[in-house]
């Protein structure tokens, strides 16, 4: 249809061109017949009356001749160029007779207005048919464009958006030399256990005390992009549940003394075995975790700890959880227990409770908040956490109200605990005061108390705040205070999430598993609507099985069985740790958990991006804010799987503090050896990064998705470099 409306087009403005410059043509008027040469010629010895009727005669048949050939030549032109016919000569003489003495052909007889007036009709008319004929084709061009060719125009156009951005980037990289185009050297041997922004030293030497020399302060030490080997005899972790009961000794930095001392409650519950350290559940303590647990759960009002999920309890955050033997427990009974606690060189509480596979993450109550929203644990334990909590005018009970849903609950157990018991002391008394005051100022209900442990209740109702006397407890945060993305902000000394839309009871929540679909009223908080949310589950469910069934045979192919390892059915418990770098509304999260994948994932939510996080801890999930140009609170080698969906999209749109190749680096930091990688995003910067991976020295496949889709993966996988191959 296109090309009829083009041919018709310029046909027609050929016909106006050749009418308006060769009119003249037709018929030939006003042109001058030739004449025969010999015409006037005369042969001497002839008289002059016989030349003149030989000249006649010639006359008469030249002019025959000329006007037979006239008539041709007319039929010709009226064949092929039928309208030229009707175009009068102008040129005509008045009386008829043409400059060559012959009359003019009757077909073009007429007075020269009616001539000019029919050829002005044609000309317009000729005008208007060229005019419709065009805006019908540019009509149908543009609807053809919109209806077809807008989607392939905008995301070719987003294509060299994003080509130039990458140009740009690869001409700044390559302006630095030709060695950042080198393979990244190893890191030297300090740096296997090393987690950038913590220095406790350095802290001290800049005067920081009192708990805040442990505080996480980054951009005070250069960067290093270099790749972090793994210690000597570094060991795969056995597969989910044996790596939960079960370590390599020569993975962590802890030493046998550490391991046999007696300094605290898990500590008990570990024992080392030639190349292994066992956890075992019996303590002098107590008769076991599962014990201790059980007794909780009566002072709360439970049958047992298998209760907790139908009081409303899913998420628990345990502050100084020692070797993460209280979550592990709990893991059985779908309890999701994220362990936090300072920053330690030897004996790390977090390295060691990430190497059995449970959530945990480098975090402290000293001088800032944690980067987790108001209202976000059902939760809160602490065990011999060694904080005073009765310092700095209960600033860190605040803390711990901040974080907790209402209706949550705080468990502490601490020799301190015993304010009326005979080793009742001076100081324990006047710790006993301040907590049972403070608490009735912070609403709490103060439930039982057993031996050591005292278990407190946070207010359902907010007019309870209202409800005190004036001036009696911390005052309520403004909305201006009261924010959902306390990136390590300073510790508020007033009360956090009262005014909050998401002010939801915990016994008013469903009960896990139905927790993770959140209802239309509770989407709405968040201004989703239930489509939304289930478009984005099903994408994720989808995107679960194309990534399971690519990972299967690499990793049961490259290692169908390990050391110490029992015979998973494929693709079944061959991750646990999981980090998910941009998770969104957790949908990755959810859909591994309906797959039933025995896994656990950290959602990180980019300060830089839209923050979900509150909607992914009321799903019963957890997860941290984090900005991607600083390194990540944790320890090498912790995560089996890093995953990063529109990540770099994210990072490439904003004003950019940091490089690819620092934020690639410091997931190779954060992967075990032979750990995998999936990026998933754009086919442009998908292709840029593949060209970055051979740097880190991953093996990397880039996949196409669907034939219609302009993203790809990723799929990288980090080698396993031993440290005494590389001395050698």
């Amino acid at each position: 249809m296109g090309d009829f409306f083009v041919s018709f087009y310029f046909d027609s403005v050929y016909v106006l061109f050749f009418l308006t410059a060769n009119f003249r043509v037709v018929g030939f008027p006003g042109q001058r017949m030739s004449r025969p040469l010999h015409r006037g010629a005369r042969i001497s010895g002839s008289n002059g009356s016989n030349n003149d009727l030989w000249d006649s005669q010639m006359k008469e048949k030249t002019e025959k001749e000329e006007l037979d050939r006239r008539g041709s030549d007319q039929s010709y032109f009226a064949l092929r160029f039928p309208f030229r016919l009707l175009l009068p000569d102008n040129s005509t003489p008045k009386n008829g007779i043409a400059e060559n003495g012959f009359a003019s052909d009757s077909l073009l007889v007429g007075s020269p207005r009616i001539r000019q007036r029919i050829t002005m009709l044609i000309l317009k008319l000729s005008l208007v048919l060229i005019v419709i004929l065009a805006l019908t084709g540019s009509f149908w061009w543009a609807i053809s464009i919109s209806t077809t060719s807008r989607g392939h125009i905008f995301r070719g156009y987003r294509r060299l958006q994003e080509q130039l951005v990458l140009d740009l980037w690869d001409i700044g990289e390559l302006s630095l030399g030709s060695s950042r185009l080198k393979e990244l050297e190893f890191c030297p041997q300090d740096f296997e256990n090393h987690v950038p922004c913590f220095n406790v030293s350095a802290n001290l030497a800049l005067g920081y005390s009192d708990g805040s020399e442990y505080d996480r302060v980054c951009g005070h030490e250069p960067r290093q992009n270099c790749l972090a080997l793994a210690p000597l005899n570094y060991k795969i972790p056995l597969r989910w549940p044996t790596g939960r009961d079960v370590i390599w000794f020569a993975n962590v930095k802890i030493t046998a003394q550490e391991v046999m001392s007696s300094g605290s409650l898990t500590k008990r519950m570990m024992m080392l075995d030639e190349e292994q350290i066992s956890f075992r559940s019996a303590s002098l303590m107590f008769d076991g975790i599962e014990d201790y647990s059980h007794q909780i759960a009566e002072m709360i009002g439970l049958r047992n700890e298998s209760n907790f999920i139908h009081a409303g309890v899913r998420t628990i955050l345990d502050i100084g959880c020692g070797y993460g033997s209280f979550g592990a427990h709990l893991f059985s009974n779908e309890l999701l227990t994220m362990c936090i606690a300072n920053y330690e060189a030897l004996g790390s509480q977090v390295q060691l409770t990430l190497e059995r596979g449970l959530p945990a993450m480098i975090a402290s109550f000293s001088s800032k908040q944690l980067p987790y929203p108001s209202l976000s644990f059902d939760m809160l334990h602490c065990a011999r956490c060694g904080i005073d909590w009765d310092q700095k005018d209960g600033i860190y009970l605040i803390e711990v109200d901040r974080v907790l849903k209402p209706g949550g609950y705080f468990v502490w157990t601490s020799p301190l605990t015993n304010f009326q018991g005979v080793l009742r002391t001076k100081e324990r008394k006047k710790m006993g005061n301040f907590f049972r005051d403070f608490a009735d100022k912070l609403c709490w209900e103060m439930l039982s108390q057993q031996d050591e442990t005292i278990v407190w209740k946070k207010t359902s109702k907010r007019n309870c705040y209202n409800s005190r006397k004036p001036g009696s407890g911390p005052s309520l945060c403004s909305k201006n205070h009261d924010v959902e993305s306390p990136y390590y902000q300073p510790l508020q000394a007033c009360i956090a999430g009262a005014q909050s839309r998401r002010w939801i009871p915990i016994e008013e929540r469903t009960s896990w598993p139905s927790r993770a679909n959140l209802n239309k009223s509770e989407l709405a908080l968040y201004g989703l609507h239930p489509e939304e949310v289930a478009d984005d589950t099903d994408n994720w469910k989808a995107a679960v099985r194309n990534y399971w069934s690519l990972l299967s045979p690499l990793i049961f192919s490259d290692h169908p069985k390990r050391p110490g390892d029992e015979d998973p059915s494929p693709p079944y418990n061959m991750l646990r740790n999981v980090l998910d770098m941009n998770a969104n509304f957790g949908g990755f999260n959810s859909a591994l958990l309906e797959a039933r994948k025995s896994v656990w994932v950290m959602n990180v939510v980019p300060t830089n991006g839209p923050n979900y996080l509150p909607l992914i801890m009321d799903r019963g999930f957890v997860g941290v804010l984090h900005d991607w140009c600083e390194s990540f609170p944790t320890y090498p080698r912790t995560y089996d799987l890093v995953h990063a969906a529109g990540l770099l999209s994210l990072e490439i749109g904003q004003q950019r503090r940091c490089t690819t190749l620092d934020l690639f680096s410091e997931i190779d930091r954060l992967l075990r050896p032979e750990g995998w990688v999936i990026f998933r995003d754009t086919a442009p910067l998908i292709e840029s990064a593949r060209a970055l991976t051979s740097r880190l020295k991953w093996d990397a496949r880039v996949v196409e998705m669907e034939s219609n889709s302009d993203e790809r993966l990723l799929i990288c996988q980090k080698p396993f470099f031993k440290r005494q191959a590389i001395q050698s």
